[in-house]
């Protein structure tokens, strides 16, 4: 019951200064705002960088010499070693129907009197399972094949990206420190003026034999509301961006000929969002209640 009334008490006193009330909670709303941001992007980065990874090959491009026999002798062999995935084979002929097919140039390939472009082997490694020496050793031991005229694997520029992803986790990580710390400061100087502006309340309670717990508990509810208050209004900017930025994105997949979509937050993530918001908003106030309150005394 004293719990209950405390809430209700704190409510009517966020009611009692709506200006003050919204102006708080907006600045902890644009404070989560930021680091759940930060992670949303990389939330989509990842999964673009995913299909990247997915589509990561080695070819190999065979020599002119090897008959279609060796070819399928090679193919086997390939599947079985170890850190490859997937074996596909491009003929010389299916080669050359698709360089027409790109460049327009089939009157000129006509007019050669034998088709110029080799066989092609693409393999699909399993990247998470190797690491980069084991990927080199890899390469060079398909470069040392004695059908394979060259290799080709571009992984660098996808190791690249993945060393541009975990950097910009490592910095959400810390963003999302200092914006928790923030958030804390927030909720923890207006805890401290509510505090300053109802001290002669809180001598007369203590006069009356009032106990620390019962006076802390509407500032507690308090700081709670401002952190789920602002966990609410983070969660509306997100979304009103991502809505803002779907069509745009939507338009660039399309030119790329993908259907990747923005993702947006899962109901497990709005929870954790919430859930966050309102614990560092409770937490801001424990911390000032516990340094003010106690230091107020009756004359």
């Amino acid at each position: 019951m004293q719990h209950a009334q405390a809430c209700i008490y704190s409510m009517g006193q966020l009611f009692k200064h709506p200006l003050n009330t919204l102006l708080t909670t907006a600045v902890v709303g644009i404070a989560l705002s930021l680091p759940a941001g930060f992670y949303l992007l990389l939330e989509n980065c990842q999964r673009v960088a995913s299909n990247w990874d997915n589509s990561s090959e080695i070819s190999l491009f065979l020599k002119l010499e090897v008959d279609e026999k060796r070819t399928l002798a090679l193919m086997e062999e390939l599947r079985q070693t170890q850190g490859v995935v997937t074996v596909d084979y491009i003929s010389s002929d299916a080669a050359l129907l698709e360089f027409q097919k790109q460049t327009g140039l089939s009157q000129a390939m006509n007019a050669l009197e034998s088709n110029p472009l080799p066989a092609i082997i693409l393999l699909q490694p399993a990247l998470q399972e190797l690491s980069s020496i084991e990927s080199d050793l890899l390469m060079q031991k398909l470069r040392t094949l004695p059908e394979v005229d060259m290799a080709q694997f571009d992984r660098q520029w996808i190791q690249r990206l993945f060393a541009i992803i975990e950097i910009v986790r490592q910095g959400v990580i810390v963003l999302s420190v200092l914006f928790a710390l923030a958030v804390l400061l927030i909720v923890g100087n207006t805890i401290r003026l509510a505090i300053y502006n109802r001290r002669t309340e809180i001598e007369v309670n203590k006069l009356f034999g009032a106990t620390e717990a019962f006076i802390q508990r509407p500032y507690l509810y308090s700081g709670l509301f401002h952190g789920a208050g602002g966990s609410f209004l983070a969660w509306l900017l997100l979304i009103l961006s991502l809505f803002l930025l779907d069509a745009p994105v939507a338009r660039l997949a399309e030119l790329y000929s993908s259907d990747f979509k923005l993702h947006s937050f899962s109901i497990i993530e709005c929870l954790l969002l919430f859930l966050g918001g309102g614990v560092l908003g409770l937490l801001g106030s424990w911390v000032s209640v516990q340094r003010h309150i106690k230091a107020i005394e009756p004359a």
